[in-house]
């Protein structure tokens, strides 16, 4: 048995890297299909010239494939960073964009170095300990973010607004000023991301939804003629049409290279999303990696040190050439396990084609309208936001619920950083209140036992979220030949929600012994949820 963060033992050549399996061409080929236009939205929603997503999923892929430890997940620029992205570029740049996005790049610089640290002492694994109800928190409010955002492109309007809660605020307005043949590209290309899942025939699910959007939009932006300014008149009212409402792209790809400005990047300001992007994007791509090996057929452990390693160099490598952020990206990496990708080099190909892309069909990128963009990324929004996401929190517990508002509030308020601490903050107090003890938190020590091929860990004081890193490093170093693992939490006065969730996660990636918890039924839960927080019965 080995642990996510070790590489495997057996000692055996992967014979993926033996040889090059021609199916993962098709793999990566579908997977950049669905990455172009994504890429190309991510960009533009996060101040970026949009080129600058490609470029990162060109090195994501190249790079961060040959280089990963975890050879299904896709690497490039995701949706998550959004918010941190757009923030950077802003706050740095005071009003000049470009010199926001160059200092902007600077702070991505630094925030790999970071990454890079991480890696060599093994710490990818933070982002095992981090709450959930935070985390999807965290991603409601950028869903909710990048929907107060994109909602004005879809309608071909320019908002006053700067702020995630004024965004919204005036979007009745840009309603009643919409563009209405602008409206329609981005009403159409909704249709179609929404819609599309829903038909039953075969063929939906194996054409994505982003290329049908875009086999649609482009021809209806060429009978519009955005390409040539001109104006038109719609119920008495007149309208403007032209080259601002298409994507926009250097004319070649040395031309897109753009350098760091370092002039600011010790700053208060760049220190501050450093660790945004540092952080946010080092737990990111551990969750997501850790949700894909669940979800690979042949069930092989990613070495996440490894991985974060490769996304480290990616995002070095992206940020002095000009391009966005990356992690490990879920809704790519799923649609690459869906087409069937076996080994790194689907995501090798996806990059390399992508390449081939920007390349040799520059002409072709330049007459999506941004509209299209716009609705994908609302869509995208909604997903992450989706209203289903309360109802299943509130499920597990009134306490998850709060951390979940709390999360999405402050952030909506604040910015992504204050919103995370918030909720873990948050998260502190209620143990606390509940008499966790503050060594549980401060030095928590599994105390492990062996016997045969049965190994014990039982946690004393409390099973809460910081017990998970050292329970997993025990798991690594006493777990060769072992069969069982039984997890003692007979003493503990409390087992929260992260605990229990992380431990599911943990037992599907033990390939060679079964995890099981002892102790839980003498802990009454907070709901009939069965991974909801349990603590001791008062006497």
């Amino acid at each position: 048995m080995s642990e996510q963060t070790e590489a495997p033992v057996s000692g055996k050549a992967d014979p993926a890297r033996r040889r090059f399996p021609l199916g993962d061409v098709k793999s990566g080929f579908l997977v950049s299909l669905i990455a172009l236009p994504l890429c190309l939205g991510i960009a533009l929603a996060s101040g970026f010239p949009p080129i600058a997503g490609v470029l990162t999923a060109i090195v994501g892929g190249i790079l961060g494939g040959l280089l990963g430890g975890a050879p299904l997940t896709i690497k490039g620029p995701a949706a998550g960073l959004i918010v941190i992205a757009v923030g950077a570029v802003h706050d740095l740049g005071q009003g000049d964009a470009v010199a926001g996005y160059r200092r902007a790049l600077a702070v991505g610089v630094v925030a790999a170095l970071i990454q890079i640290l991480f890696a060599a002492v093994r710490a990818a694994g933070i982002g095992v300990a981090m709450s959930p109800s935070v985390v999807h928190g965290m991603l409601a409010a950028i869903g909710v973010i990048i929907i107060a955002k994109q909602a004005h492109v879809v309608l071909g309007v320019k908002p006053t607004a700067d702020t995630p809660l004024g965004l919204l605020a005036e979007i009745p307005r840009s309603v009643a000023h919409a563009n209405p043949l602008i409206v329609l590209i981005g009403v159409v290309a909704l249709l179609i991301l929404f819609g599309l899942p829903l038909v039953r025939a075969r063929w939906s699910k194996s054409v994505p939804a982003p290329l049908v959007v875009l086999a649609v939009a482009i021809p209806i932006g060429l009978l519009l003629h955005l390409s040539s300014p001109h104006d038109y008149r719609l119920a008495d009212a007149s309208h403007h049409l032209g080259p601002e409402f298409l994507v926009r792209l250097p004319g070649s790809v040395l031309d897109a290279i753009t350098f760091p400005d370092f002039s600011q990047v010790f700053s208060g300001t760049s220190l501050q999303y450093v660790a945004m992007f540092a952080l946010i994007g080092t737990i990111e791509s551990t969750l997501t990696v850790l949700a894909v090996d669940s979800m690979d057929p042949a069930k092989r452990p990613s070495d996440l040190n490894r991985d974060l390693f490769a996304i480290g160099a990616g995002n070095l490598t992206a940020a002095f050439i000009g391009g966005l952020p990356m992690i490990s990206e879920i809704v790519r990496s799923k649609a690459n396990l869906d087409a069937g990708a076996k080994s790194r080099w689907s995501n090798v190909c996806h990059g390399a084609i992508l390449l081939l892309f920007v390349a040799l069909i520059p002409g072709l990128v330049q007459t999506i309208p941004l509209a299209a963009l716009a609705a994908m990324l609302v869509y995208t929004g909604f997903r992450l936001a989706n209203p289903r996401e309360v109802a299943h929190v509130g499920k597990i517990g009134w306490d998850q619920l709060l951390l979940f508002l709390t999360t999405l509030v402050v952030t909506l308020a604040t910015d992504l950083l204050v919103g995370v601490a918030a909720g873990l903050a948050l998260k502190i107090v209620l143990h606390l209140v509940r008499g966790v003890p503050l060594f549980a938190f401060l030095r928590p020590r599994p105390e492990v036992t062996r016997d045969g091929e049965v190994l014990r860990v039982r946690i004393p004081g409390a099973a809460v979220f910081p017990a998970l890193l050292p329970l997993r490093r025990a798991i690594t170093k006493n777990g060769d030949g072992v069969t069982e693992i039984v997890v003692d939490v007979r003493d503990a006065t409390l087992v929260d929600h992260t605990f229990l969730t992380r431990l599911d996660q943990l037992a599907k990636e033990l390939p060679e012994a079964t995890l099981r918890v002892e102790g839980l039924d003498g802990l009454d839960p907070v709901s009939a949820h069965p991974q909801a927080l349990r603590r001791r019965p008062r006497s």
